[in-house]
């Protein structure tokens, strides 16, 4: 953790959310928030003492006395009015975004509006939280299904997507008539609570909506909390294990969406200029920092020569800071990033595997003290290598080669995890046998990032996920709600008593 200098000192100090209102930290504890393109500290974010944690927990499960008997309508009325703030201060937030975390601002912007989607499904709450009835399921008996909120829940948010991913947990829970608890990442919260600003505009009461910072023991707290009765987290996989582990021994309801190595196979029959322009998208946007970044691509039969090709497509992206147009490739979001990434690529020529391209230590005039790593390209990939075997989480692309579809299927099921997987090819069936055999659990057909829609549910596999219930659409509201299922038969003044029965039977 780094403690302010003197220079920091004078950023402004991010804010808790408590009780409806944003209050200056107590703590002692601070780390600095860095523009990763230029290192300047834009502000200081707190690491919450225990009795603010206490008192963000304090302040949910009061307020959801009240909020869980709120009108379905009037909580979907909260969520209409915050889609039309952030789509009003959409620039604002992309700004913020791209200043605290790197990526371009074309990229902050749509970081924002996938988050929006999430909002807009949120205000189709009445359609949503429905139970189940069937009539007459005996003599005059009914029975049916109430989805009722639980209560305090938290949500544990990475850097990588500062908006999109707080905006997938506290409105879904919030709208469902919980209350939230939220610990954005504490390197880039500023985006986060900007949008918190937005949700209090929209209406969102005092205490319903909740926000604490800091590092590892903010994360043991909202584990061990007793009032704390479900966890959304998305993050790394090491973070996510113990999350799962520490709260599901707690007796909470936990989803981790947790770390990936993404495939996408080529057949030699794909549409060539289609597929390189989604593969080096895909490899290289966000300076390969997304969850569902295409990071290996299985190159298939004659595809294999299609390197060269690749690797003039990648050399086309500009390196810059996000906020310079045209960039394609921002910064990773700390010199410690980068450090491990660069680590990574020397691991990659040590163990063997062909350095096609070589991003490092990129010239980008007018920021030489950014933490820039250019588009980097391996072949000759195989497990076992670090730069297979390890999430490089920066924009490195490992190729690998297969024979047959049949060998390159076999290939990434291999592999543990089991976030995201794509096919590129002009042939229905070899497309249909791909998604029957994969064993992954998002799929794109010539689609190389599948993240669905919010109708859907984000449905990561394997050693991707924690947790039965994905995020977001209809598998959220079942994570964030009770089922209660209801049998009751009404007697009137002429109905027939049949006397003591004994029996299980509803007759």
């Amino acid at each position: 953790m780094n403690a302010p200098s003197n220079v920091a000192a004078l950023a402004p100090a991010v804010k808790l959310l408590i009780g409806g209102k944003f209050v200056e930290s107590k703590s002692t504890e601070w780390r600095n928030v860095v523009n990763p393109a230029t290192q300047e500290v834009l502000a200081r974010v707190p690491f919450a003492t225990p009795d603010e944690i206490e008192a963000a927990v304090a302040s949910a499960k009061e307020a959801f006395k009240t909020w869980r008997k709120t009108p379905i309508g009037a909580r979907a009325r909260i969520f209409l009015k915050l889609q039309q703030l952030i789509r009003e201060h959409m620039a604002e937030l992309a700004a913020i975004l791209t200043a605290e975390q790197g990526k371009t601002l074309p990229d902050a912007e749509g970081d924002v509006f996938r988050g929006l989607e999430v909002v807009e499904h949120a205000a189709g709450i009445g359609n949503l939280q429905l139970g189940e009835l069937a009539n007459n399921v005996a003599n005059g008996v009914d029975t049916y299904t109430l989805l009722q909120p639980l209560g305090v829940c938290a949500g544990i948010t990475p850097f990588n997507f500062p908006a999109m991913i707080p905006l997938w947990m506290f409105p879904m829970a919030i709208v469902t008539g919980n209350t939230f608890v939220l610990k954005p990442s504490e390197q880039d919260p500023m985006v986060t609570m900007r949008l918190c600003e937005l949700a209090l505009e929209a209406g969102i009461p005092p205490g319903v909506l909740n926000v604490v910072h800091g590092g590892e023991a903010a994360v043991n707290a909202i584990c061990d909390h007793p009032d704390i009765k479900a966890i959304s987290f998305v993050g790394s996989t090491r973070v996510g294990t113990h999350v799962y582990n520490r709260a599901s021994l707690a007796g909470k309801r936990v989803q981790c969406m947790m770390g990936a190595k993404n495939h996408a196979i080529i057949l030699p029959d794909a549409n060539k200029e289609q597929t390189l322009n989604a593969l080096v998208g895909a490899g290289f946007g966000a300076a390969g920092q997304r969850c569902m970044a295409v990071s290996v691509a299985v190159l298939v039969g004659e595809a294999q020569q299609w390197i060269p090709e690749i690797v003039a497509k990648a050399k086309t992206l500009k390196v810059s800071a996000g906020t310079e147009k045209g960039t394609d490739v921002g910064p990773v979001v700390s010199c410690a990033a980068l450090a491990r990434v660069e680590g990574l690529i020397e691991k990659g020529l040590a163990e063997g595997a062909k350095l096609e391209l070589d991003g490092r230590k990129p010239q980008v005039p007018g920021y030489d003290k950014g933490n820039f790593v250019g588009p980097t390209i391996f072949s000759g990939v195989k497990p076992g290598m670090a730069i297979y075997d390890q999430e490089i989480f920066g924009p490195v692309l490992c190729i690998a080669g297969a024979n047959s579809l049949d060998e390159a299927i076999e290939f990434i099921n291999a592999n543990p995890h089991g976030n995201g997987t794509a096919i590129f090819t002009q042939s229905g069936a070899a497309a249909r046998k791909f998604q029957e055999d994969i064993d992954v659990g998002q799929i794109g057909i010539n689609v190389p990032i599948p993240v669905p829609v919010p109708i859907f549910s984000f449905t990561g596999s394997r050693a991707s996920k924690l947790g039965d219930l994905g995020p977001y659409g209809k598998q959220v509201v079942l994570f964030y709600t009770q089922t209660k299922t209801v049998t009751a038969r009404w007697f009137d003044d002429s109905t027939t008593t049949q006397g003591v029965n004994t029996t299980i039977s509803l007759r």
